[in-house]
């Protein structure tokens, strides 16, 4: 019987997926299919939803405990595929696991500015995200190269983590929230909560016949994700299938459907840098 080597056990571990309830599962969708030879655990802490609204403290708290949840399935490396757990704890979880690939997700700013011209780039994401120095410094960046407009959207990662059902609501909400910052100048919106790309059908109805581009990060964290693993000799060998298992802090069954649901969803129509 031949004995793996070490690399090779580390080659067939799964990669772990954690998000504050089922928005991360918009980018674990697209890892699933830039890496279809890999497993992966996904844990969803939809128990302690939103973050968004949360102390960067308990937010740190929340995401070290999934983390810790994730880490008793051997994982070989990390994915934080939440804005706002990656701007109050990334660095932190870099320090503590240094000897694991471990990648965040930040609101898709810089594919929205390469692909402007010109007019107002709208970025919707949680409270906290658009509080943290992350963002501010990403920002900053970009700046004086165009009309960038921070929209803090508490409440929408709600509807779809209550499975879109307040289809009225949603809309009211959007009407609400996103219609005053919207002008004939207005050519791209960042989706900058992983929630958000499950409602990208809503919102397009919303906008109607407005020529706007909706753009997430889900595609670049999944790139980044594979260099990694590249990076570090932890491909996963191509005769292997891969297989998800789903994880939810939440005690109501119906979450995994939930998120068995929105993983098989394939309805975007945004673009995906």
């Amino acid at each position: 019987m031949s004995v793996l080597s070490k690399n090779e056990k580390l080659k067939n571990r799964p990669i772990g997926f954690m998000d504050s309830g089922v928005g991360g599962l918009s980018v674990l969708r697209e890892a699933v299919r830039v890496l279809p030879n890999e497993d992966f655990i996904y844990f969803g802490d939809s128990a302690n939803a939103p973050y968004g609204t949360r102390t960067v403290r308990e937010i740190r708290e929340l995401t070290f405990k999934a983390v810790e949840k994730l880490m008793e399935y051997d994982i070989k490396a990390l994915v934080v595929a939440c804005n706002t757990a990656t701007s109050a704890a990334i660095s932190e979880l870099r320090s503590k696991y240094k000897d694991m690939p471990v990648i965040g997700i930040e609101p898709a700013v810089k594919p929205a500015v390469v692909c402007s011209n010109g007019g107002r780039i709208i970025v919707m994401a949680t409270p906290m995200t658009l509080r943290q120095r992350k963002f501010r410094e990403l920002i900053k960046t970009y700046e004086n190269e165009a009309d960038i407009v921070p929209l803090a959207c508490e409440g929408l990662m709600e509807y779809v983590e209550q499975g879109i059902s307040d289809k009225e609501g949603l809309k009211s909400y959007l009407e609400n929230t996103l219609g005053p910052y919207l002008t004939d100048n207005t050519e791209s919106i960042v989706l900058g909560c992983t929630h958000y790309p499950f409602i990208i059908k809503e919102i397009r109805e919303y906008l109607g016949d407005r020529n706007i581009v909706l753009i997430d990060g889900s595609k670049g964290t999944s790139s980044q994700l594979k260099r990694k693993l590249e990076e570090n000799g932890l491909m996963r060998d191509e005769k292997h299938r891969g297989a998800v298992t789903i994880l939810n802090s939440s005690e109501d069954h119906k979450m995994i459907e939930l998120s068995e649901r929105l993983l098989q969803q394939n309805d975007q129509e945004v673009q995906n840098d």
